[in-house]
């Protein structure tokens, strides 16, 4: 099969997969439906790797695709089409596996539930929504798939839809990506309305062009025109990918069940705002503003939302927030101009970040959906699978040497460190510390669930087990990806794997400058033993240990004296009450406000009620001259015609 033909079948068939599933699930059994889910999504993973070696043996030549023309406006056409290159196979590749591991663990988590079918029905649209994301070769596509993954999470976040708290989760998604799509919209309107195409091959063509162009906002304020284009471009990437301030919906998307928390988290919906960036670096790289804002929005989101998993309890949240974090080192990256560096930790952390999340799902079932870490402890003799592949996990998290995290975290650290970018250095420093906070976070989860005694009753540790194998074997399969994905970084980053899909420009050279101190994976991996970011993840590693296994009280104790900054972020720092008390309760009150002066008063009371009132007053005085008396209309036809002749003698 040709390469169109490949990418055809990996777009149809989650699609079809989703459809009979989605339309004729009361007709099929469990077995049936997983079945029909799981055979779709893995074709889409066999088409992706055959695309993968099909490129291979062209050197990664980009190809592009028109399958169809979708509407013509004047010389303006839409269409929808593919364009395969590097950076479209290795998402198609991570989106493909990850989604079809979590497809089978889904096996074991959603038994019995009553939307079994219905949640294999969505999981499978959401892949085929992604995939549509990542081979678009024109922006009209790629907005469709942005918000079909944006509408499908809606689903899948609600998806126990009788709990309030999912309710209201879903909703808060929705709304708050919502802002960044504005943002994405108005971003993609002006590449229209300055370029005339919405085609990728085009707009980067004319993009080094468009440096002097100025957009007027008002008489007296103006911008770089493609500086208008990035920042629009990442307000709706700061969005998808939870970067501060429009991070909040992230960490209450946990209300859905747990296989989806891992599909949204690790290699689909978060990461949607990183590859978009990446793929528009031939138009980032032309604005320095843009490249700043990118660096430093992706900073503040690492470095303290790493702090606020620092507080918190819930097994599945802490796992979230460290999402954010290893996103934000992403966005870093991104604006350092190592946009394949971000990709590269995008790639590993999908295997890892996927694994944690399968692992906290495999430990509430056997705790029976007990989700507080503080309920845990001793499970590792219970569940040795589970605690195994949760040491990967937590090792390739935190950046141990020679686990995958490892290779991306720590290249992007010192290729910030190398950038020319301004504000790298303070940018450096922050995604340095970002390492002593999540090496603590991951090991307080890990301990506090797998070591010391158990924190529950001795009938209730009684009865917890290891899950079964349909929920283990995809932790054994992310597990020895979380292991070995980091050492295709030679060929990945200092190879020619990304030339012909990611652009840089000569003045941005973190990049080369990297590879100038690369010796070897081998040599990479032994100096990560002698680095400052090791000596720092040593530090959180020993830490954790003596405040959760040596002394416990530490903790507590810590909270009462640090009161003031613990209670900042157990509260996350007032986002959420500035979002939901402040804009939301805020934009109600004006609603109302409006509704009373704007609505009942002015539109009922003055225009509708008022005009009515005022003709019923007229009609009331007029109807008094009615009085039914001859001599009265007699009297007024003589007061008449005297007024006339009047006023006929007074004109001549």
């Amino acid at each position: 099969m040709s390469v169109y033909e490949l990418s055809l079948l990996t777009v149809i068939a989650p699609l079809a997969g989703a459809i009979i599933v989605g339309l004729f699930g009361r007709a099929l059994t469990e077995a049936q439906a997983h079945g029909i889910a799981i055979i779709g999504v893995l074709v889409a993973f066999i088409a992706s790797v055959f695309i993968f070696y099909e490129m291979y043996l062209t050197n990664f030549d980009p190809q592009i695709f028109d399958v169809y023309q979708w509407a013509v406006i004047g010389e303006f056409s839409l269409g929808i089409g593919f364009l395969i290159d590097s950076l479209t196979v290795i998402m198609m590749i991570v989106v493909t596996f990850v989604s079809l591991m979590v497809h089978i663990y889904t096996i074991g988590y959603m038994h019995g539930d009553p939307g079994y079918k219905r949640f294999f029905s969505y999981i499978s649209l959401f892949t085929f929504a992604m995939l549509m994301l990542v081979m678009s070769n024109n922006f009209l596509q790629l907005f469709f798939g942005w918000e079909a993954v944006g509408l499908v999470s809606y689903l899948l976040i609600g998806f126990w839809y009788t709990r309030p708290s999912a309710v209201f989760a879903n909703l808060k998604a929705f709304l708050v990506n919502r802002v960044g799509d504005f943002g994405f919209l108005l971003g993609i309107a002006a590449i229209a309305a300055t370029t005339s195409s919405m085609d990728y091959e085009v707009i980067f063509n004319v993009a080094p062009h468009l440096g002097a162009e100025v957009l007027q906002i008002s008489d007296d304020i103006q911008v770089p025109l493609l500086t208008f284009i990035c920042l629009a471009l990442f307000v709706g990437a700061m969005g998808k990918s939870a970067q501060v301030p429009l991070h909040v919906w992230l960490p209450d998307s946990m209300e859905g069940p747990t296989p989806i928390s891992a599909l949204i988290h690790a290699a689909t919906m978060v990461t949607a705002g990183i590859f978009m960036v990446a793929r528009m670096s031939p138009i980032f790289e032309y604005s320095e503003t843009a490249l700043m804002f990118v660096m430093f929005t992706g900073a503040a989101t690492a470095f303290f939302m790493g702090l606020v998993a620092v507080v918190q309890d819930d097994i599945k949240k802490v796992v979230a927030y460290s999402t954010l974090s290893q996103l934000g080192y992403m966005t870093v990256a991104l604006g350092a101009s190592a946009y394949s560096l971000a990709i590269f930790h995008l790639y590993t952390h999908a295997f890892f970040k996927a694994l944690l999340f399968l692992a906290a799902g495999s430990v509430i079932i056997a705790m029976h959906h007990e989700q507080n870490i503080r309920k845990m402890g001793g499970l590792w003799r219970r569940m040795p699978i589970t605690y195994v592949t949760s040491l990967i996990g937590t090792l390739a998290l935190i950046g141990f040497p020679a686990f995958s995290g490892f290779f991306s975290k720590e290249s992007i650290i010192e290729a910030v460190h190398l950038s020319n970018v301004k504000g790298a250095q303070y940018v450096y420093w922050l995604v340095l510390s970002g390492v002593f906070i999540t090496a603590f976070y991951s090991l307080r989860m890990f301990l506090l669930v797998f070591h010391g005694k158990p924190r529950m009753s001795d009938d209730e540790y009684s009865h917890v087990k290891e899950t079964p194998y349909v929920v283990t074997l995809p932790l054994i399969a992310l597990a020895i990806c979380s292991v070995i994905a980091g050492y295709v970084m030679e060929p990945l980053i200092f190879g020619t794997y990304f030339d012909q899909s990611i652009f840089v420009l000569d003045s941005h050279p973190a990049i080369a400058n990297l590879q100038a101190q690369f010796h070897g994976v081998w040599a990479f991996v032994s100096h990560g033993f002698v680095t400052k970011a090791f000596l720092l993840l040593v530090a959180g590693v020993v830490l954790a240990a003596i405040c959760y296994l040596v002394v416990p009280r530490i903790p507590e104790v810590a909270a009462r004296v640090l009161s003031i900054p613990y209670r900042v972020l157990v509260h996350k720092y007032g986002f959420d009450w500035l979002f939901i008390k402040g804009f939301a309760r805020s934009g109600v009150g004006l609603g109302k406000g409006l509704a009373a002066l704007g609505d009942r008063i002015l539109i009922d009371g003055a225009m509708v009620n008022g005009t009515a009132s005022l003709v019923r007053g007229i009609a009331n005085q007029v109807r008094k001259v009615q009085t039914g008396y001859l001599y009265s209309y007699a009297f007024a036809m003589i007061v008449g015609l005297l007024a006339l002749l009047t006023h006929f003698y007074l004109q001549s």
